[in-house]
């Protein structure tokens, strides 16, 4: 592999497709130094031709040394309302077209039948992905699943069941699939109170992209109020900004072996948002070059 400029690891961020123009989104903020983006949609694709989209996208990174690094589709495949079939039948598209981007990666969630626990989703979970990780294989296209919660419990919820690391083991053990695996994402292991540095030893065999989020803890509250008092005791954070040791994290992320792209999911910081989104977003671009090595330096 060509490691150089730390191409082993890329730092990047999402493009949120539904609200912006997504050539001229990347266009414009190229000059800041993104080495990768996903394709962010959320539950469908809204009509948007993926065709034409991949030849804009083309011509607007010709030369950069920039990639898409993968589409993300975010809705609710599994359950059974119009825009859950819809999602469906957009992550078939998406399966189709990522080669289209020059990526080989579809992330989202997992899809949930909306108020039943994770152990009473695993079969409606196994009649979904099994024709979706199949469909993908035939394409040489990897699937990810992002690990956020959408404020689901292992007992109830509405858009996920990959949000924890029992849920994995039941997941991977029902669906076996080597092109299925995580979106691996700090920020939503802390806001469960994990520890999410052991993690990566544990299941970076399965990390098949990585969002770039983290979180700051109020451990004050949570000694004084607990995790269920009308308190928050969690913020999601840009990286730079919150708890996480990020040099920490890329070191063992290399020392398992990854080597995929880290992508800042902005939109959460409850700061560094607004007017400041993108000085937020810029700023997690530097630290994560920072905590990845700084500027590449060639061997004599």
């Amino acid at each position: 592999m060509d490691r150089s400029g730390h191409q082993d690891i890329r730092i990047g961020t999402l493009v949120p497709c539904n609200r912006v123009d997504p050539a001229s989104y990347i266009e414009s903020i190229l000059p800041h130094g993104f080495e990768s983006f996903q394709l962010f949609f959320w539950e469908t694709l809204d009509g948007m031709d993926l065709d034409r989209l991949a030849d804009q996208l083309a011509e607007v990174l010709d030369g950069t040394g920039a990639v898409i690094s993968s589409l993300g589709l975010f809705g609710n495949p599994m359950d059974h309302e119009s825009r859950d079939v819809q999602s469906l039948r957009d992550w078939e598209t998406c399966i189709d077209n990522a080669h289209r981007f020059g990526c080989d990666i579809v992330a989202g969630f997992t899809g949930r039948l909306r108020g039943r626990s994770i152990d009473e989703n695993l079969a409606r979970y196994k009649e979904i992905w099994t024709p979706l990780a199949e469909r993908a294989a035939a394409q040489d296209v990897r699937i990810a699943f992002e690990n956020c919660p959408m404020e689901g419990t292992w007992e109830s919820g509405d858009w996920n069941i990959a949000h924890n690391p029992a849920a994995w083991r039941l997941m991977f053990d029902v669906l076996p699939h080597e092109n299925i695996g995580l979106e691996w994402e700090p920020c939503h292991q802390m806001t469960q109170l994990i520890d999410p540095i052991p993690q990566i030893k544990d299941w970076c065999h399965k990390f098949v992209h990585v969002h770039g989020k983290c979180a700051t803890i109020l451990w004050d509250v949570v000694r004084r109020d607990g995790i269920g008092g009308k308190s928050p005791f969690v913020f999601h954070r840009t990286p730079g900004f919150g708890d996480c040791d990020w040099t920490r994290i890329i070191s063992l992320l290399r020392m398992h072996g990854y080597t995929g792209t880290i992508d800042i999911e902005g939109w959460h910081d409850p700061v560094y948002r607004g007017d400041l989104e993108m000085t937020g977003q810029v700023h997690g671009l530097e630290y994560l070059k920072h905590c990845r090595g700084g500027e590449y330096r060639e061997n004599p």
